[in-house]
């Protein structure tokens, strides 16, 4: 019988014994004051009475984030070494800072923002570009003890001004503008002036960093307006700057933002809908009010400090890490700024698009160029790649004159990889890219702040071999279509409604024992009613609520197959939506699929299909060619059954939306597709939706009612 794997021996001990395998990555980093343990369970007592389990970790310590991050890597001699590669296709501008010089520009920052009036605890709202300034903004923020909210820059004033409100924030940094791809500078002046009017909450400050494309002119002191470059000149002439402010292990250190909630229950898996034999077809409302995930200081340096090198194996100066993200989303705050500085490694910040700056290739010259180690990125910006390249020209020129020999790992995370995607790149990984290079689909949340499933690069890392025994130690083998095996610290389940563990290979919920890992949440910002019903309600305490449905298979790889409400119910017979996307990607034509339920008077739901085609030119039809349904309709059957069939199928460019993290709006399409058949009906739907892809939005409406308007729609005799 042969030994078990590295990561499996690591994750048994972060079950069996927390406290002991925590206790030792926690001692690789720097404590201001030295915890007093490692972990403690306790309980929480809500205002209406309730009990629910609560744990902490760390108790008694304190720490600085941004000493960690950056001052111990001067102090050890590396401040020569390059802390952020800035490239910005969009703007021609390219940049290296290194760690010293990142040090400079971070605590005069800080002391100008102790000097506008942060102190310790306030809130720093920060919406910014992707340019070096913003990272400057969320180190500085940390330095003084602050916490800081990051949001999207570009974001609408509505959903900006709901996070002012949320936060309070004692000054808000911003820019004068962002630059979107091609499309040129987006004035970011009246979108923070609208949120700030909207909101009852006003920021006593709004530091403007003034961008050369375009300017924020004037700066109107009287409303609290300053010119960023200016103070912090202002400052480095007095000689003014901050020292790092340790907080309490458990005190936070950012507030991460997500979407707002249904005011109904998700269904039960197990569950048919009643809609079924009404035909009238009423969309839950969403609140509309972002969650609120707050991450504490300790677990959060002790979590990522581990897992860059577990998981991502960056080791130090020399290793870089790419992630082709959004410092507004939780990969940005994780694998773009913390984890590689904790590590002492380089940072890509890049300010740009996969595609469309200049070309589909961009990706592959950053890594070329940086000498990248290690890669992030969504599927999303994948399949954009693929879509335009799909040939891999781009790849292959740069592959065969070597240049992306470092590249070691490609890891995918954000919603799920469809199996042919991740194959088709480990291929070109294997040919071209470091030996044994492989595609990692992990699975993860803002709400647990790292992976809670992947495959780990650098497994050996976590039992403290030597570093012979790390580089001889190759990854468990990958398996498409599986988002790899549990991490350290995350107790994975697959459950049925009541909350039972299933067995391996059934579809289920997919919960988390307590607690999570030291980087997960404990809490939501200001909200302990929200986080308890949000994610310990349902399952009575026992366990974490991810709000996804999967299964375990028999080897212990963790199947994310979609969210629990994206189950569709066919017949009584339950299928998950990611299931049949990848059976429809398997067919060489197509780019792209989302799947949602089509209402049905006589099975509830049929699987209804939106697909964006990878030839040139895409068809304008919203009606695929017969040959192309039969085909793609021939997977289907043949990988899930014939109950399974598509009750139809869309094809078109552009008309999936997604959020800024490149995650899919599935329930966007869904109320789309269920609006269209109401208003044929002649019933009524009420409707409340938010996407930030709105040109995406309008081509899919449009495509649907294409579709509808012919005479024969169905495809299919189901």
């Amino acid at each position: 019988m042969a030994p078990p794997h590295p990561q499996d021996e690591v994750y048994a001990e972060s079950m069996s014994d927390p406290s002991a395998f925590w206790a030792r990555q926690a001692a690789a980093i720097h404590w201001h004051k030295p915890p007093t343990s490692t972990f403690v369970r306790s309980t929480k007592r809500l205002d209406n009475g309730v009990v629910h389990p609560h744990w902490t970790w760390f108790p008694g310590g304190e720490i600085s984030t941004t000493y960690n991050c950056i001052d111990r890597h001067v102090l050890a001699g590396r401040g020569d070494a390059v802390a952020i590669f800035y490239d910005s296709p969009v703007t021609g501008a390219k940049e290296r800072i290194t760690y010293a010089q990142l040090l400079q520009e971070v605590e005069v920052l800080a002391g100008v923002l102790r000097e506008e009036g942060v102190k310790k605890g306030d809130v720093v709202l920060i919406y910014m570009p992707m340019i070096p300034a913003a990272l400057f903004a969320m180190l500085a923020a940390a330095r003084l003890g602050a916490i800081h909210a990051v949001v999207f820059g570009g974001f609408s004033s509505p959903s900006l001004a709901q996070r002012i409100e949320a936060s309070e924030p004692k000054a808000v940094l911003t820019a004068s503008c962002g630059v979107e791809g091609t499309k040129g500078p987006l004035d970011y002046r009246p979108l923070v002036e609208g949120a700030v009017q909207k909101s009852s909450f006003k920021p006593p400050k709004i530091i403007v960093w003034q961008r050369e494309q375009l300017r924020w002119d004037p700066i109107i002191k009287e409303k609290g307006e300053r010119n960023w470059q200016r103070l912090v000149k202002s400052a480095r002439n007095r000689g003014i700057k901050a020292e790092a402010v340790p907080v309490k292990s458990n005190d936070g250190l950012y507030i991460i933002y997500t979407s707002g909630e249904s005011s109904e229950q998700s269904p039960k898996l197990s569950e048919t809908t009643p809609e079924q034999k009404s035909r009238k077809f009423q969309i839950p409302r969403t609140t509309g009010l972002p969650k609120g995930v707050l991450r504490e200081a300790g677990g959060h340096a002790v979590g990522l400090n581990f897992s860059i090198n577990y998981m991502f194996g960056l080791h130090g100066p020399g290793d870089v890490m790419f992630s082709g993200s959004d410092i507004g989303w939780v990969v940005g705050h994780s694998y773009i700024v913390y984890a590689p500085l904790l590590a002492g490694a380089s940072t890509v910040l890049f300010e740009g698009k996969p595609v469309g700056t200049p070309n589909a290739g961009t990706f592959w010259r950053i890594v070329e160029e940086y000498q990248v180690t290690t890669m992030f990125m969504a599927p999303t910006a994948l399949r954009a790649i693929r879509r335009e390249d799909g040939d891999h020209g781009h790849f292959e020129k740069v592959g065969q004159r070597g240049g992306l020999k470092s590249l070691t790992g490609l890891f995918l995370a954000g919603e799920r990889s469809e199996p042919s995607i991740v194959m088709m790149y480990q291929r070109l990984l294997s040919r071209h890219c470091a030996p044994n290079a492989v595609v990692i689909d992990n699975w993860w949340s803002s709400e647990t702040g790292s992976p809670i499933s992947g495959l780990a690069l650098n497994a050996a890392a976590g039992k403290q071999a030597s570093a012979g025994e790390q580089r001889q130690t190759k990854p468990l083998p990958i398996k498409a279509g599986a988002a790899g095996k549990a991490q350290p610290g995350f107790d994975v389940k697959i459950v049925d409604d009541d909350g039972m563990a299933v067995e391996h290979g059934i579809m289920g919920n997919i919960v988390l024992g307590i607690p999570l890992a030291p980087t997960g949440l404990t809490t939501l910002w200001k909200d302990e009613q929200r986080f308890y019903k949000g994610y310990m309600l349902r399952f009575n305490g026992r366990w974490i609520d991810t709000g996804d449905a999967g299964m375990i298979d028999d080897e212990g790889y963790v199947h994310v197959m979609s969210r629990a409400d994206d189950i569709i119910n066919v017949a009584a017979h339950r299928f998950s939506t990611g299931a049949i996307e990848q059976a429809i990607t398997s067919h060489g034509e197509v780019a792209e699929a989302c799947v949602v339920g089509l209402p049905d008077a006589v099975k509830g739901h049929v699987p209804f299909a939106f697909v964006t085609l990878s030839t040139h030119p895409h068809p304008g039809a919203a009606r695929p060619a017969a040959r192309l349904f039969r085909e793609v309709q021939g997977s289907v059957r043949a990988a899930i059954g014939p109950v399974a069939s598509l009750g139809g199928m869309i094809q078109g460019k552009g008309m999936i939306p997604k959020t800024r993290s490149g995650k899919t709006l599935r329930r966007v399409l869904r109320e789309l597709v269920e609006e269209e058949v109401v208003r044929k009906s002649g019933g009524g739907v009420e409707r409340a939706m938010e996407a930030d892809e709105a040109d995406a939005v309008a081509t899919a409406r449009a495509k649907i009612r294409e579709y509808f308007s012919a005479q024969d729609v169905q495809h299919a005799k189901l």
